[in-house]
């Protein structure tokens, strides 16, 4: 038997007429109304910041957020938020930590001795961790989850595609040509998988002065328009580069940060 490449259009098997729901159920305390993953090709993109920012807009909007942190290796969720006391739990299961204003995180920096130790594990634990944590985690009454994704198309994309009930995806994407070729990867992963395409975000799309308020494209000349054409998703939202922003996820105080430009996406998910 060949190895199935999820894709049912160009298969000859009938296993499409058995197919079976392979999203997994919440734990039993959490309801939770929409789940949002935030992915990107590669990394270096920014996409954590922007999974910050969104859940920061969406829970300004008066919406209970929360973030699922699936990166794993490199979970930056936590740092960003200033948050860095250990989740606890009980019978009923895990709990997830609240920043100050109320976002609720599960990261597994939560849940280690020192949030510099490596997690060096291969990717069925990995997989197996995220599964724990949507599954075992008591999210409580949650409007809107974002999932903070590892760059790439590998083991954990995949669990997330499969296992958790997504609503749809946001492409984090930046100017260069090479991202514009990873998004497409990441577009293609999605469509594969039945996963809606929300649209793309483009990050530190340019820089502007605060001395003249001209807009300098630092990182090239945005292609998105163009990219986001060709794959017929629209562009949500381009973000310049911001060094108060940066700033402030760097000392864990990213809700302060400015989210009104992302307040149309969060209209979008709210409706």
């Amino acid at each position: 038997m060949s190895e199935c490449n999820h894709d049912c259009s160009s298969c000859s098997s009938k296993c499409s007429e058995e197919k079976q729901d392979m999203r997994l159920p919440a734990n039993e305390y959490s309801s939770v109304k929409k789940v949002i993953g935030v992915v990107s090709g590669k990394g270096g993109v920014g996409k954590s910041t922007v999974t910050s920012l969104l859940a920061v807009a969406a829970q300004a909007k008066g919406l209970q957020t929360a973030i699922l942190d699936a990166d794993v290796t490199g979970p930056s969720i936590p740092k960003a938020f200033g948050v860095n006391q250990r989740a606890q739990g009980d019978e009923q299961g895990l709990f997830p930590v609240e920043t100050k204003l109320g976002i609720r995180i599960m990261s597994v920096n939560l849940l280690l001795e020192k949030e510099d130790a490596p997690v060096v594990w291969r990717g069925p634990v990995i997989s197996g961790i995220i599964n724990q944590f949507w599954q075992e985690v008591v999210w409580g009454d949650v409007d809107c989850m974002f999932v903070d994704m590892p760059p790439g198309t590998g083991d954990v994309p995949l669990t997330v595609f499969q296992g958790l009930p997504l609503d749809g995806i946001v492409i984090v994407t930046t100017p260069q040509d090479l991202v514009t070729m990873i998004v497409k990867k990441a577009y293609n992963m999605a469509k594969l998988m039945n996963i809606p395409i929300l649209g793309i975000i483009e990050n530190m799309s340019y820089f502007e002065c605060p001395d003249c308020g001209r807009k300098h494209e630092i990182f090239g000349k945005s292609k998105i328009e163009e990219t986001a054409k060709e794959l017929g998703v629209p562009v949500l939202a381009r973000l310049p580069v911001d060094p108060k922003t940066a700033g402030l996820v760097d000392k864990g105080a990213v809700e302060l940060a400015d989210t009104d430009i992302l307040n149309p996406i969060i209209d979008k998910l709210a409706d």
